[in-house]
């Protein structure tokens, strides 16, 4: 398990945004960015700069248009220069606004881009904050198999030759989706969701001792395979061991800690004859059960506690 650095360049924050450069020197794409929340610099446009946070990306909309608009052309330029000095890592004008001369002016002096969007200011914040939050996130990556099973993510945990790539195949073969194969690269994107994906470099490939490296992709196609997925519940292989007692019932709520997170988790034995894809299949449809509020085994304990104390009816004994 390691840990990531949490920074993104401006090409990557800005990645299918729509944006247009305004003023943008050479290498304006490595501009790195740390922190996800974004600025509207209005009380720094009055010369108000307590609590400025210049690590941020400053969004320029009606307001503050509207604003420096009502200034004389000496006043934007003193206003517009003492903002840029900040150095934050970029700005993006709104709502298709015109850029103004004197912020080209600050923007080349301090070398800093300027873009502009068509998008309205609230929902190009939105879209942002929404990239820098995923892009942003803290992130380990994990010796693993990630894949979508009936909508649930599952992450496959276990020891190296365990048969995780194995079942993973079998599960793509009964229409499942594959995330990610070896490595599996997870972001805390919130206080209640993880995300899983795949290192760039080998995605949509698996390893299968035997044959060797398989591309997913180009065998069953672009239904067999998705960029990313929401980890719904964790599933530890481990060998079959005689005499240890493993979960019949279902009734306790184990869970496995990642990035501060307890996601739910299971662990399967694994020896021959075992069915691995149609266990999993089994767990990520309980799974979804147990999250919309039903949960067979507290059912079957409530009737079988009832049954002991002659509260059945005869449809509660159809068992």
């Amino acid at each position: 398990m390691q840990d990531s650095s949490t920074k993104a360049t401006l090409k990557q924050a800005f990645e299918g945004l729509q944006l247009t450069p305004v003023c943008a020197a050479d290498g304006w794409e490595k501009i790195t960015v740390e922190i996800k929340d974004v600025n509207r610099p209005g009380l720094a446009l009055t010369g108000f700069f307590g609590n400025f946070q210049p690590k941020r990306i400053q969004i320029c909309g009606m307001a503050e248009n509207s604003y420096l608009n009502a200034l004389t052309a000496e006043e934007r330029m003193e206003r517009l220069d003492q903002l840029f000095s900040r150095k934050f890592p970029a700005m993006v004008v709104t709502t298709g606004l015109p850029v103004f001369e004197e912020m080209r002016v600050a923007a080349e002096k301090y070398h800093i881009p300027v873009f502009t969007t068509e998008s309205e200011t609230s929902a190009f914040m939105a879209d942002l904050i929404s990239v820098l939050s995923v892009r942003l996130a803290p992130m380990i990556a994990i010796h693993g198999v990630l894949v979508e099973v009936y909508g649930e993510g599952i992450l496959l945990l276990g020891d190296s030759g365990i048969g995780k790539s194995e079942t993973a195949m079998e599960l793509i073969k009964r229409g499942h989706r594959l995330i990610a194969d070896d490595s599996v690269e997870l972001r805390r994107v919130s206080n209640r969701t993880l995300v899983g994906t795949s290192p760039e470099v080998i995605r949509h490939y698996i390893e299968l001792r035997g044959i060797g490296i398989v591309d997913v992709r180009r065998i069953f196609g672009m239904g067999s395979i998705k960029a990313s997925e929401k980890i719904d519940l964790i599933i530890r292989m481990e060998q079959w061991q005689a005499g240890k007692t493993y979960e019949r019932l279902g009734m306790d709520n184990e869970t496995h800690e990642l990035l501060g997170l307890h996601i739910p988790a299971v662990t399967i034995p694994v020896r021959p004859g075992r069915n691995l894809a149609i266990i999993i299949e089994v767990a990520a449809m309980n799974n979804r059960q147990k999250k919309m509020g039903y949960n067979a085994a507290a059912e079957l304990q409530e009737r079988l506690t009832r049954l002991a104390m002659g509260g059945l009816d005869s449809e509660d004994t159809n068992l």
